[in-house]
């Protein structure tokens, strides 16, 4: 799985979340509970110190990022500004 940075959303960066089969020659790769996650060098500035968590809610169900360096987040949560 690919956490990364991208620049957009309403607040300047959003997260993005792909699958793939292994990582970029300069990604660091972090493995939890058994799932390989790897992340390139321009989104580990941004992810240091991140919890991601899968939640079931009466609004849904998705992915909610918890990040303690941002200075910001959307209505939504999905976009964030440091």
């Amino acid at each position: 799985m690919r956490v990364a940075v991208l620049p957009g959303g309403c607040s300047g960066f959003q997260y993005g979340l792909n699958i793939e089969d292994g990582p970029e020659s300069d990604d660091e790769v972090v493995e939890i509970q058994g799932v390989k996650v790897f992340v390139d060098p321009f989104s580990a500035q941004y992810l240091e110190g991140v919890e991601i968590d899968y939640v079931t809610s009466f609004m849904g169900q998705g992915f909610v990022f918890e990040n303690p360096n941002a200075s910001s987040t959307c209505g939504c949560g999905l976009s964030f500004s440091l």
